[in-house]
């Protein structure tokens, strides 16, 4: 997916890509990520988009009215604001006018709070939040999530924003952020796209690539390696029924071992977040074909025939 992307100088952003100090970084408004014009590795996340956010609040909708002020949030649109009267005039709401909110009002405030609050910590986009408010707000009416965990169902929420923005992140990822389990959120998100009917690319082992390569600091070389052995892994059908993030870390694995970057299964597990047994499979089934799955000039820094056999794995 398109991204608005500028140039800056890697001495404006005090940042630098270890393997490239001279290359200009790029910022990418649409993941808040800084990569290495270079090599496209990722040495730096939430940045802020500086660019303004027109909003039009004129009554005639075919009337321009740029404005920077009032609503800039739609999905607030319908919510009041509540003054209670005072000695002094008016006070701002307290937790008793709180309290005399109607119930789906109170609903949307935390349910926005708590996406704005997962949403920075996986590093989430302002555009990211914004779809995930507007999801939130529609599933609350079907009767099908009305006794749903609120928080399970803000997770799913920003779950399919992440995923129809092109930038997924793991189940486990999002459980890690919320005190929701793992099948709670796992029943909303399957309500969720069903009532609502919401379209779901399939995810790919591509669309974890570079950040698990990034998190594990490997150079450009491995990642792209690890890209082309999970491509053809899929393509050669050598991995029936094998999750694209499973096949996508028993690729990095792979990669890296024919490499001066060896990573050990329990890193790649962990930046991953998935067992080391799951990876263990998924290596098994691609290793004996390891010569058709690197890349034809990939540049091995040790023999491909000293991969590790998978009944050895470290």
């Amino acid at each position: 997916m398109a991204s608005n992307v500028s140039n800056t100088s890697p001495a404006a952003n005090q940042l630098v890509c270890p393997y490239h100090p001279a290359a200009a970084l790029v910022d990418d408004y649409h993941t808040g990520d800084m990569i290495c014009s270079d090599c496209g590795l990722i040495v730096g996340d939430r940045m802020i988009d500086p660019s303004s956010e027109w909003r039009t609040f004129s009554d005639d909708p075919s009337r321009p009215d740029p404005s920077r002020v009032g609503s800039t949030d739609p999905v607030l649109q319908n919510l009041a604001t509540f003054l209670q009267p005072s000695a002094n005039g008016f006070e701002p709401p307290n937790h008793f006018s709180f309290l005399k909110m109607d119930t789906t009002t109170r609903k949307l405030m935390f349910g926005f709070a708590m996406i704005a609050t997962m949403a920075e910590r996986i590093n989430a986009p302002a555009s990211i939040v914004s779809h995930a408010k507007t999801i939130f707000k529609q599933a609350l009416e079907p009767a099908a999530l009305t006794h749903r965990s609120i928080e399970a169902v803000s997770v799913a929420c920003l779950y399919i924003a992440c995923r129809q923005e092109g930038v997924p992140r793991t189940f486990k990822e999002m459980c890690a952020v919320c005190s929701a389990g793992k099948k709670e959120i796992g029943r909303c998100f399957k309500l969720i796209t069903k009532v609502l009917a919401t379209s779901l690319d399939h995810i790919t082992s591509e669309d974890f690539m570079q950040r698990f390569c990034s998190k594990l600091f490997l150079p450009h070389e491995v990642q792209k390696a690890a890209t082309h052995i999970a491509q053809k892994a899929f393509e050669a059908d050598l991995v029936p029924d094998r999750s694209p993030i499973s096949v996508a870390a028993a690729a990095i694995y792979m990669a890296s071992q024919v490499s001066a970057t060896a990573m050990s299964l329990k890193a790649v597990a962990a930046i991953a977040g998935v067992a080391e047994l799951t990876i263990k499979q998924s290596y098994k089934l691609m290793h004996p074909h390891a010569w058709e799955l690197f890349p034809r000039k990939h540049l091995f820094y040790k023999h491909i025939g000293m991969l590790p056999n998978w009944k050895c794995l470290i």
